[in-house]
């Protein structure tokens, strides 16, 4: 029997499904491309007759192939920087600065026995992973990653992202109550409490928000903060932003709102009779959550993938190296050889004990960067889609790494803490804001308005 051989047979079957599918998935993916490559225009031509299907088909895919490195990521940080919090060196041993360990993380989940207990409800208890699994990958389906690039640009794209995101709290009630056991069932019982009690001061604070942009389409919020970083909207609601950060850390069960598997309270909470694989939908559903928050906490108030300053000039690159024909041939053999000896002749001057293919290996790295930097710097100019990723990116996280710097600083409220504080605090503060937004905006209507003759 192979190592293969062997592996596949520990698997379990929700394991041998995820080992199938993705692949399928990224083999679709990469057909796809291959096909537009080699029969461009009969390919493109039956893509755009049916675009809306074949856009939610490939924007389904992506979401579905991008959870599963994103929550390795996130896993990976949360490690290391814990570690580096508490002065210890964190992972340091599986790949480069341990950064392999989240996928051998991954590959145990997959391995590791998975069973329904006795008297459990075995349809609603394999169910209930997915269920939350699902409603959090699918908000990602309205967020615009970067200009033309999202899933759907909805009207009501706010609005199918609360509707999505509520329906976590079904699959958790599934997960406690199919279950069979006490712990489980509380969990569940907290976790509904919690996100029913923080969805209202959650959906509140983005209400003012709302009224300023006049829409609930997440592109065209995007696009209402372009220009310098003021015009973003957390300046104009700022209340709302803090408003929505810690409700949504309640929503997305961090610390220190994370009750419903609060160890030493009620063990694993709702997933204490989960294994395996099943366990592994909770596991990865809770660290995609982290980047949806995050990625929507951007996009509502800190400018989306807009960058934080305007240029105050136009900037127009017209270089189209396919137009150069042979040119681009020369340029690509001689100039990394110009530049070698270009940065490899003060190296060979400076000292005598460098020699000369010590100087020019100096040089041939230094060109190469240089090179790259100049792509880079071309790319980010010439084309928006690159540059929108870059700052999305950036800004989503910072905000999870902020997430991750909670965790490993903040205690875990109590339980009549988390209730008082949404319910005492954060609805009337969300109330609060939404009353002082509509006034403010009526004001400045009837300033503006025009004097009657």
């Amino acid at each position: 029997m192979t190592v293969i051989s062997r592996g596949w047979g520990r698997l379990t079957l929700p394991g041998k499904i995820v080992f199938t599918v993705l692949p399928l998935l990224l083999a679709l993916a990469i057909g796809l491309v291959v096909a537009i490559v080699l029969f461009g225009g009969p390919v493109l031509g039956i893509l755009s007759v049916n675009l809306p299907i074949v856009r939610f088909v490939v924007a389904v895919t992506i979401v579905l192939l991008m959870t599963v490195p994103t929550a390795f990521l996130i896993i990976y940080m949360e490690m290391k920087i814990i570690a580096l919090m508490n002065l210890r060196i964190g992972p340091d041993r599986v790949g480069p600065y341990g950064s392999l360990l989240s996928v051998v993380h991954g590959l145990k989940v997959l391995m590791k026995e998975d069973f329904t207990p006795t008297g459990a409800d075995p349809l609603v208890f394999t169910w209930a992973p997915v269920v939350v699994y699902l409603s959090s990958v699918m908000t990602l389906l309205v967020i615009p990653f970067a200009p033309g690039l999202f899933g759907q640009d909805l009207n009501l794209g706010l609005l199918y992202f609360f509707a999505i995101g509520g329906l976590s709290v079904v699959g958790l009630m599934m997960a406690g109550w199919s279950s069979y056991n006490k712990y489980s069932l509380l969990g569940a019982l907290r976790a509904a409490a919690q996100v029913v009690s923080y969805e209202i001061p959650l959906t509140l604070s983005v209400v003012g928000l709302l009224l300023l942009a006049g829409t609930m389409s997440l592109n065209q919020i995007v696009l209402n903060q372009a220009g310098w970083f003021t015009d973003w909207y957390v300046f104009q609601q700022p209340l709302g932003a803090l408003i929505f950060f810690i409700a949504a850390t309640a929503e997305a069960n961090r610390t220190p709102f994370d009750l419903t598997e609060a160890d030493s309270e009620i063990v694993a909470g709702f997933a204490t009779e989960y294994s395996g694989m099943r366990f592994g939908f909770f596991f990865f559903a809770e660290y995609v959550n982290v980047f949806i928050i995050s990625a929507l906490t951007v996009t509502l108030f800190f400018g989306g993938w807009n960058a934080p300053f305007a240029w105050p000039w136009p900037i127009e690159l017209s270089i189209d190296p396919g137009s150069w024909g042979i040119g681009l041939l020369l340029v690509v053999a001689i100039v990394p050889v110009v530049l070698t000896i270009i940065f490899a002749i003060p190296f060979w001057l400076a000292s005598s004990r460098i020699k000369g293919w010590q100087a020019l290996v100096i040089g041939f790295v230094l060109a190469n960067l240089f090179i790259v930097a100049l792509i880079g710097a071309w790319a980010y100019i010439g084309l928006d889609w690159l540059a929108g990723i870059v700052w999305f990116f950036l800004k989503t996280y910072a905000f999870v790494f902020l997430f991750v710097w909670m965790r490993g600083t903040l205690p875990r409220v109590r339980i009549d803490q988390l209730m008082d504080f949404a319910w005492k605090w954060l609805l009337p503060a969300s109330l609060l804001n939404l009353f002082v937004t509509a006034a403010a905006i009526v004001v400045a209507t009837e300033l503006t308005k025009a004097p009657l003759p």
